[in-house]
């Protein structure tokens, strides 16, 4: 049975996300993005160099009308040939063949591009039984006047391997009832050997797929894993990346030379 997530069921706000998300500014959104803190607070993400390469997916039909049409979130990752984008398993899941990746979008803006996914890369647990170990995915998109995604917006180190809560991380998503990303920092702990959660209020629909920036600049997770990212929307998951997630990343950028 597919499990529950954070794709496009939204999930009722919190009295308590709701009113942060309306009154905190954007100095304090952009202090949640350098990982300083406030920890545990949820906020609009302010656009910053970092921020930006995180982005929103949409299927393809809604080119020309991307204002209320995305369904999950994903960003950009470190690769030589500089056009890989990471996300969650179940984010690809019954989705058309042709999608699309919009780095830093807001209010139906696409200030770095639109950029069409091409090969999709899912883990063989999830795609053999849908393992929630194994709910991360790479996709490789296609380059627009020969540059690769990486090129505009730059990218963050994908690791794996890495001791779960060592630093604080920054979750940046996009959430299905808004139209700008939201940003939380927090310390992930562990919730089973391969499972990590962290507390962070009002993750809802579209956050799944989100990345899980640490201290040094790397993507230790991705919104997604135990019950597809969590079942209330103040305790999100991700699997813990290990050998699986390392052996997927290399497959996908050995094919994202051809592209």
């Amino acid at each position: 049975m597919k499990p529950a997530s954070r794709t496009s069921r939204t999930r009722r706000l919190s009295l308590y996300a709701a009113s942060l998300l309306l009154v905190l500014t954007s100095a304090s959104a952009a202090a949640d993005d350098a990982g300083r803190g406030p920890f545990g607070v949820t906020a609009f993400a302010a656009a910053t160099a970092r921020s930006v390469r995180v982005g929103a997916l949409f299927a393809a039909d809604r080119r020309d009308r991307l204002r209320g049409g995305h369904f999950c979130t994903a960003s950009v990752v470190h690769s030589p040939h500089r056009n890989l984008v990471v996300t969650a398993a179940h984010c690809l899941d019954g989705r058309p063949d042709e999608l699309l990746f919009v780095p830093g979008y807001r209010d139906g803006e696409a200030p770095y591009g639109v950029w069409k996914v091409g090969r999709r890369f899912l883990a063989e647990g999830w795609k053999e039984r849908r393992d929630e170990d194994s709910d991360v995915a790479f996709m490789v998109v296609e380059r627009r006047g020969g540059e690769g995604v990486e090129d505009v917006v730059g990218g963050e180190r994908f690791a794996t391997d890495t001791a779960v809560g060592a630093t604080a991380v920054t979750v940046t998503a996009y959430l299905n009832s808004r139209e700008e990303p939201v940003s939380c920092t927090n310390k992930p702990r562990p919730s089973s050997r391969t499972q990590q959660r962290i507390e962070c209020p009002g993750f809802s629909g579209g956050s799944s797929g989100s990345p899980w920036v640490d201290g040094d600049g790397a993507v230790v997770g991705v919104l997604g894993g135990h019950d597809g990212g969590g079942t209330t929307a103040d305790m999100s998951y991700s699997a813990v990346f290990g050998a699986e997630a390392a052996r997927l990343y290399q497959e996908a950028e050995r094919d994202s030379a051809s592209n």
